[in-house]
């Protein structure tokens, strides 16, 4: 089987698998992710075949609608690549790509560091900024019926990997404690470009959030 026919026989599981799933993680948010990933490896060094199936498997199974298992998504990913006899060293690759993406915290520590990934990492980061970001972050907070926004309850920055995975607070405080830090986490020039765009624009929207939300407009 050659890499595009593995790629496409990807892409066909991963739209079945991820059909009816929340919209903020979606084959849409799949196909976006693979885009992107494909629009950043233009100018780095890397294994493209690598790259497009880590971009296409990242959220196979995202530990947020498994109980927050985060052992489920690589099983899946390591499965359905043997079901296509993938070379086992791309194999382990992709599933330290799926293990290592997330951001699990500001005080997180990456644990596995490679280009492909940086590239994929970029990739998804771009997904979660910017006006689909928005989307996805207010998408996300309705399905798990959180309020827009609290003024009494402030954003917590110092919170470890399962304070920021069990944290309920509104939807507005992911903002701080995620989506405008992930700019300064870029890895790629490329990335660290597109993402420049998409940090103004979400400032530009929580300022006009505040003014409405007071009354001032």
């Amino acid at each position: 089987m050659t890499e595009d026919q593995i790629i496409s026989k990807t892409i066909d599981f991963v739209k079945d698998k991820l059909s009816g799933a929340e919209g903020g993680h979606d084959w849409f948010h799949i196909q976006r992710v693979y885009k992107n990933a494909l629009l950043i490896s233009e100018r780095e060094k890397v294994n493209l075949f690598i790259v497009s199936l880590g971009a296409l498997l990242h959220d196979i199974a995202d530990s947020k609608f498994h109980e927050g298992d985060e052992t489920v998504g690589p099983k899946v990913a390591r499965e359905f690549l043997n079901t296509l006899k993938v070379n086992n060293d791309i194999i382990e690759h992709v599933i330290k790509i799926i293990e290592n993406i997330s951001f699990k915290g500001g005080n997180e520590h990456q644990k596995f560091r490679s280009p492909e990934l940086d590239v994929i990492q970029d990739a998804d980061r771009l997904d979660a900024i910017g006006a689909i970001g928005i989307a996805r972050c207010f998408n996300y907070g309705g399905f798990k019926n959180r309020a827009l926004y609290d003024p009494e309850i402030v954003p917590d920055l110092s919170m470890n990997k399962e304070e920021y995975k069990s944290s309920k607070a509104p939807t507005i405080n992911h903002f701080y404690e995620k989506l405008l830090l992930l700019k300064n986490k870029m890895n790629t020039q490329t990335g660290k470009k597109l993402a420049d765009k998409r940090h103004v624009f979400m400032e530009q929207f929580l300022e006009q959030f505040y003014k409405e939300w007071e009354g001032k407009l």
